[in-house]
């Protein structure tokens, strides 16, 4: 078997800054051999600066102005993590995350921002809304709108900074109210210096103010800002106060404060820099965006520095990792500066001129718009030519427009495996034989012993995401038993890779399994490693039972049939290869594949009839198998049944996992042709939730139990007499 080349190097990108986001793409075009790359970030959407004012005023919806790090992360090969950083040491070499363990790097590059809080103001933390990280204001800004629409609060506004980020914001939400029933709002900008706006040309500060007052904007200068209390801000003014009921900190830039503990060189607590934008403390640390510093050639906080440091920085990254020359970045020293002024108009301000009119927004919001095209747009690599000649058969099963999905999406039917083996046990002592129930079951004084495998070709090449969801996958074969785990043996095939990265490869597996198995009761306690061409995961896994396990033999006629997880996870994942998933659908699916079940198999353990784990069958193909083995037919009611987000919007686009066309005909319910409903009961799922029937009379008292757990729980319908089939109550 021919290995792929071996992984040597660890580049890890600490932040979805605009910069690395074009690194990301510009990577995508041409990846480097043997490098895994890290993409770090604490959100999986990552909003365009320049864009913010257009979304305030309305002008932008959300998605307009969001890079999916999702698709950019697919696209260049990265592994995405979704997380904050607390420290770098640069000593070990290692990435200290809030959530999980430390990554290892050889070449490390921050772009992780700035923020506008000013937590120094007493009551900001409680009141006050800062204007960086963008998504989180963009977010508390709609809420409050919407409460100005419905009449729970007035549109009462105080801008914290006149500079140009507070001005291009008060001129958009002045805009916005102007469309918003009710009060005219009152917007106030409050400046502690003499002027406004002195980062711009004189001609531009007379432009802007205009607009200002058009807009009926107040301006305050000379002012300090004492206190900010629910309703108002305490100010240095003959007023005394201003009404409030929307603060907003744009007064200035200020870097992360945990940067301070990293040992790197800084310059008023931003990361130095020097030429080949590599920190002036370590060749291999490299920063960017606004948290950097060019010490060689100052400059203030501008998006088209962070934008044009792009393509030196994906130079020197590569040249740093595979043995090249650098080369240097040169910022120039004068950039034309677009400004929004709330309706569709700007202000262009450059050498010391100024113009002003709609043409500009127009312009503006072309060159914003094709920047987000740039990186929405999928990149396709060729695929590599096949041999002549080859088997019959070979060319009609390899389709480059149709990866093969990973998870449970990439599993085969278990049946033939199972032919001729003899049965487990016989029905009287709780056993079913092999293939259609969850897990072998054993013997024992006051119970039974449960033994179960499973594992999955990764769909991620973060190792220690795909264990947790590997460990919760085997575990729901315990947990649809009414079992509790024990203990846990790991089987693992890894790519190759350098001996450092191997072990800690290993280091961040084990971490993940021990996340997913410790609250679970269960522990590791050996396994198995192998090299391979891509990453698998699996675990043997051993519970117990007291008493009699939950089959699949036990429902009857009038039970309900209750689901704990959505489904849909098998379209996501299936969307997201193809480059197709939103960013947060996609996140939320991994949310509920690493969310454990013991909890639900405790408070079904003592009233399920029949149970099962929804995986890699579908919905509609385990239910088939609880049906068969009890007997009994079922009623589904489609609009009860829950998806997660994205899901039906991908099926209606045709978009199906590659187990998807084997399951709708083994279920016998679903047609290619059929509607999203029924079609995603197909789905197969990967670390999907419980089905089970219980007593109708026991129904309400148990969903009380789950609710009273915090457990989600779903009654999807019921068990029906007569012959094993599905039937879709659309009422």
């Amino acid at each position: 078997m021919h290995l792929p080349l071996p992984f040597t190097r660890d580049l890890v990108l600490l932040g979805g800054g605009h910069t690395h986001a074009l690194v990301l793409q510009k990577w995508a075009m041409a990846p480097v051999p043997g490098i895994r790359l890290t993409l770090v970030t604490p959100e999986v959407k990552a909003p365009y600066t320049g864009m913010l004012p257009g979304l305030v005023a309305g002008h932008y919806a959300t998605a307009d102005l969001e890079i999916d790090l999702v698709g950019l992360a697919r696209r260049s090969g990265a592994r995405l993590i979704v997380d904050r950083a607390r420290t770098v040491d640069i000593a070990s070499r290692h990435v200290a995350l809030e959530g999980r363990p430390a990554l290892r790097y050889d070449a490390l590059s921050i772009n992780v921002g700035i923020s506008s809080s000013l937590f120094g103001i007493d009551g900001f933390a409680e009141h006050g809304r800062p204007a960086k990280p963008l998504a989180a204001f963009a977010a508390a800004f709609e809420t409050f709108v919407a409460d100005v629409r419905t009449g729970q609060r007035k549109p009462d506004v105080v801008v914290i900074g006149a500079g140009v980020a507070g001005v291009e914001l008060a001129l958009a939400m002045a805009h916005r109210f102007r469309s918003v029933p009710g009060d005219a709002a009152r917007i106030t900008l409050l400046e502690s210096g003499a002027d406004v706006l002195r980062e711009v040309s004189r001609a531009a500060r007379h432009a802007l103010l205009s607009e200002l007052d058009r807009s009926g904007v107040q301006i305050l200068t000379g002012v300090s800002v004492s206190k900010i209390e629910r309703g108002r801000v305490r100010v240095s003014h003959r007023s005394g106060s201003v009404a409030a009921q929307f603060v907003v900190g744009a007064a200035g830039a200020h870097p992360h404060a945990w940067l301070a503990s990293t040992g790197l060189a800084l310059e008023q607590g931003y990361v130095a820099v020097g030429p080949t934008l590599a920190t002036t403390t370590r060749p291999e640390i490299f920063a960017v965006g606004d948290c950097a510093h060019m010490s060689w050639a100052p400059r203030p906080k501008a998006g088209v520095f962070a934008v044009r440091q792009a393509p030196v920085l994906y130079h020197n990254l590569r040249a740093v990792l595979c043995g090249g020359r650098s080369k240097p970045y040169a910022p120039q020293k004068s950039y034309l500066k677009l400004i929004s002024t709330g309706r569709q108009s700007a202000v262009a301000d450059k050498f010391g001129l100024a113009f002003a009119g709609p043409s500009l927004w127009r312009v503006k919001n072309h060159l914003d718009r094709t920047f987000m095209a740039r990186l929405a747009r999928p990149v396709h690599m060729p695929q590599p030519k096949l041999p002549d000649p080859v088997a019959l058969g070979v060319r009609e099963r390899v389709d480059p427009n149709e990866p093969h999905c990973g998870a449970c999406g990439a599993k085969v039917a278990l049946e033939p495996l199972l032919k001729g083996l003899s049965p487990g046990f016989s029905p009287d002592s709780g056993g079913t034989g092999p293939g259609l129930d969850d897990a072998a079951l054993i013997p024992r004084e006051g119970g039974f012993d449960v033994f179960t495998t499973d594992h999955l070709r990764a769909f991620t090449s973060d190792p220690w995401l795909m264990a947790r969801v590997a460990a919760i996958h085997a575990m729901g074969d315990i947990w649809a038993m009414g079992g509790q785990v024990d203990r846990a043996l790991a089987h693992l095939t890894l790519p190759p890779m350098r001996d450092e990265m191997q072990a800690s490869t290993i280091a961040e597996i084990m971490a993940g399994a021990r996340r997913a198995f410790d609250p679970c009761g269960g522990r590791i306690v050996g396994g198995h490693t192998a090299i391979g061409a891509e990453l698998s995961i699996g675990f043997s896994v051993i519970g117990r039972v007291a008493g009699d396990p939950v089959t699949l033999r036990g429902g009857r006629a009038g039970d309900a049939l209750i689901l704990t997880k959505p489904i849909g996870t098998g379209i996501l994942l299936a969307a997201e290869m193809r480059q197709e998933a939103d960013g947060q659908d996609y996140y939320q699916a991994l949310q509920s594949m690493c969310r454990p079940q013991h909890q639900a198999a405790g408070l079904l353990g003592g009233v399920a009839t029949a149970m099962t784990d929804v995986t890699g069958f579908g919905l509609a193909g385990h239910l088939m198998n609880l049906l068969t083995e009890s007997e009994v037919s079922a009623e589904i009611d489609p609009a009860a049944v829950p998806f997660l987000g994205g899901a039906l919007g991908l099926h209606a686009r045709g978009i199906r996992s590659t187990l998807w066309q084997a399951n709708a005909a083994r279920a016998g319910l679903v047609a290619p042709g059929a509607g999203p409903v029924p079609g995603l009961l197909a789905d197969p799922q990967t670390c999907g939730g419980l089905l089970a029937s219980l007593p109708a009379e026991r129904l309400q008292d148990t969903m009380n139990a789950f609710r009273r757990q915090g457990e989600p729980i779903w009654h999807i319908g019921g068990l029906l007499p007569g012959p094993p089939c599905i039937v879709l109550n659309e009422k």
